[in-house]
């Protein structure tokens, strides 16, 4: 009950769970890692194992997933989780500005967040962003891929527990990363979190106002990134860089070390150019 009071009637953010965190006396940049749907901050220890041992890191459960709080009574929508990071990343007493790593729909939490809190977020890495337009002005004759992502996603929502079958399946035959979990004690989150983060976003337009250097990260092999809207984007924003990985949607294989190149770059980018070598 207190818990309600304090933050939905009060509205004063949850803090995370601390998955991992490097703390450095000499950073200067800290590096911020926000999982996608269905994982957890462990999403990111292949990544986090190939950066030098002086690079101030941190890795976060965001609000529903892994030990980080989940009430029934949240909306989980992207200006929510860019609360609660925020909350969290302050609490731990962290003052350097933040590059920010983002998957799938962690990178519509940083996207939110270069939004609302520019001002300490020096760039954002986007791995597989699942940036859709939801402008259905010009009608075509066959469906865009964003309807038809957007329809699947939408039947996911209608039966939880055939999804709940798929990612067992995943997850059995080691498709996805081994950091995904989810169950039937934990399907209700990250159900509300795909409809209010994914199906009604606001990201793709907000990413066009984007003021930070925004480096993008998209699988070749991807099948629920819609490319078009990537390179739309970055035809239009001089702030946003489009790279291609031969990899799939998940942070695994040649993924990992495309992370690791495109944080390395942001780094010396912003005055770090000491950083290690491993």
């Amino acid at each position: 009950m207190f818990d309600m009071f304090l933050h939905r009637w009060l509205r004063i953010p949850y803090t995370l769970n601390v998955r991992y965190i490097n703390r450095s006396k000499r950073a200067r940049i800290t590096v911020l890692f926000l999982h996608g749907l269905g994982n957890t901050g462990a999403a990111w220890d292949d990544v986090i194992a190939k950066l030098p041992n002086d690079v101030q890191i941190i890795s976060i459960d965001l609000l529903g997933f892994g030990d980080s709080a989940s009430p029934k009574w949240a909306v989980y929508n992207a200006k929510t989780q860019a609360r609660s990071v925020v909350a969290t990343y302050l609490k731990l007493g962290i003052i350097t500005p933040v590059v920010i790593v983002g998957h799938s729909l962690g990178s519509l939490v940083a996207i939110e967040m270069a939004k609302r809190y520019s001002l300490f977020i020096k760039a954002l890495i986007l791995c597989s962003p699942p940036l859709y337009d939801t402008d259905d002005t010009h009608r075509r004759l066959l469906p865009k891929s964003d309807r038809v992502l957007q329809r699947l996603y939408k039947a996911a929502l209608k039966r939880p527990n055939d999804f709940i079958k798929l990612s067992a399946f995943a997850m059995k035959y080691n498709l996805i990363n081994k950091s995904y979990n989810v169950t039937a004690e934990n399907v209700e989150s990250y159900m509300a979190a795909l409809e209010s983060m994914i199906i009604n976003q606001t990201s793709f337009d907000d990413a066009y106002g984007l003021k930070v250097k925004t480096h993008i990260l998209r699988g070749t092999l991807d099948p629920l990134v819609v490319t078009a809207n990537l390179k739309k984007l970055a035809d239009a924003n001089p702030n946003v860089e489009l790279s291609s990985v031969i990899a799939s949607h998940e942070i695994r294989g040649p993924f990992v070390p495309a992370v690791v190149k495109a944080i390395k770059q942001q780094l010396q980018r912003s005055g770090k150019s000491d950083i290690k070598k491993k």
